[in-house]
């Protein structure tokens, strides 16, 4: 006789749970249309453990297997320099401070922290002729292209830089490889603005390879993936403070190549010799970080970056496997026309490191051959400065003691 109180409850409560699951499904569409709507992902990508619970990192994230390395790529912008330990780094009164550009041989694939371009250049303990200190910060990352240089140069100028130090080879340079990283093609409306504030040519507007996500991949649904590695990289950073430790260090690895098989093709990203046009070259991306130097008072020193000189099979054709010798010798051409006169300093280091000195790639370093670029650069730096002054040139003498 009391069941019409038991199914009066039970129906009760399935229209209770019937108006949660409405209104929960509700809230999800609402927050993920205002997300959506506001696209806050730079936003997030700005908060970060890094330079506050954890120190941050002497190099830009990067890496292919993050469970080994506790370092990981991602796409925002942000996001690496958030982690990265300029963002934690106020600029002090005497200091110097240089933004130091470039690829994979910046970053410093197969070395120690302590081992890279940057590191060397800090250990030096150089004094410029007016006084100031100088501070370099990696801010390399492995990628060939200069486009995506110029990106990450855009976001790094608000650190108030004193010289800009860039590293390129002609392989950077290549109009065919500028939209090849994922960090361009994920930044489209940054690119768009580099493109249109800097007149560039050797990029579009309308590439079809840029990533414009619509409605719903602004949503928190569509930037699930974006969201995740934001998240990952804030966890790694707990393991990256107490290991030090942001890429696999193999103990064995694969020597560049030095022997080139008869049948290798003799062109360069499609061209044939004899003869590098200088449009076949992105060399108006140099001229947009001369733009964005001069916008923050700052001076552009480009080095092109020494290469493997190979003297094995073949070599008589090729320098190494990323260049035939007529390529190498056209684009070092091209590249010393366009610096003449041009805002900028420029230095051809290309064949200044022995090929004993060189790794698993043409243009990654030992520890011994970094420093030696260093060296190197160090100087081409205090010559851009001024006038080297006595404590400046005693910094550069090749005494391990100074490295310590």
């Amino acid at each position: 006789m009391w069941t019409w109180l038991t199914e009066t409850a039970q129906s009760a409560t399935w229209r209770m749970i019937g108006r949660i699951l409405l209104k929960g499904g509700a809230l999800f569409i609402l927050a993920n249309a205002i997300f959506a709507l506001l696209d806050p992902l730079p936003l997030i990508g700005q908060v970060s453990l890094y330079n506050r619970l954890v120190r941050g990192r002497a190099r830009l994230p990067y890496g292919e297997n993050p469970a080994q390395s506790y370092n990981l790529s991602l796409a925002s912008v942000e996001a690496l320099f958030a982690a990265h330990e300029i963002d934690g780094a106020p600029k002090a009164a005497d200091e110097y401070r240089v933004l130091v550009m470039g690829d994979s041989s910046v970053w410093g694939v197969l070395l120690q922290p302590d081992e890279t371009l940057s590191a060397y250049l800090n250990a030096f303990r150089l004094t410029l002729p007016d006084g100031r200190r100088l501070r370099a910060f990696n801010l390399g990352y492995p990628v060939q292209s200069a486009a995506k240089d110029l990106l990450l140069l855009d976001y790094a100028a608000r650190y108030q830089p004193d010289l800009i130090l860039w590293l390129i080879t002609p392989e950077s340079l290549a109009s065919d490889v500028q939209m090849a990283t994922q960090l361009v093609r994920e930044n489209p409306t940054r690119v768009r603005a580099l493109i249109a504030r800097h007149g560039l040519r050797s990029l579009r507007s309308d590439d079809p390879r840029f990533i414009d996500p619509d409605f719903f991949g602004r949503t928190i649904i569509g930037r699930r993936r974006q969201l995740a590695d934001w998240l990952r990289l804030q966890l790694y950073g707990v393991l990256w403070g107490l290991s030090r430790f942001d890429q696999q260090y193999p103990r064995f690895y694969e020597p560049r190549m030095e022997d080139f098989p008869d049948d290798m093709p003799q062109t360069w990203h499609g061209q044939a010799p004899p003869t590098l046009r200088a449009e076949q070259l992105a060399l108006d991306l140099l001229s947009g970080g001369a733009q964005i130097a001069e916008s923050v008072g700052a001076a552009l020193l480009i080095v092109n970056e020494p290469v493997f000189i190979s003297a094995g099979k073949n070599s008589a054709l090729r320098y190494n496997f990323f260049y035939p010798r007529w390529a190498l010798d056209e684009a070092r051409a091209r590249l010393r026309e366009a610096s003449e006169g041009a805002p900028w300093a420029y230095r051809d280091f290309w064949n200044a490191i022995p090929s004993s000195q060189f790794t698993d790639s043409a243009v990654h370093l030992t520890p011994q051959g970094s420093r030696q670029l260093a060296e190197l650069v160090a100087r081409a730096i205090i010559e851009t400065a001024g006038e080297a002054n006595v404590r400046g040139l005693e910094a550069l003498r090749l005494s391990e003691n100074v490295l310590k």
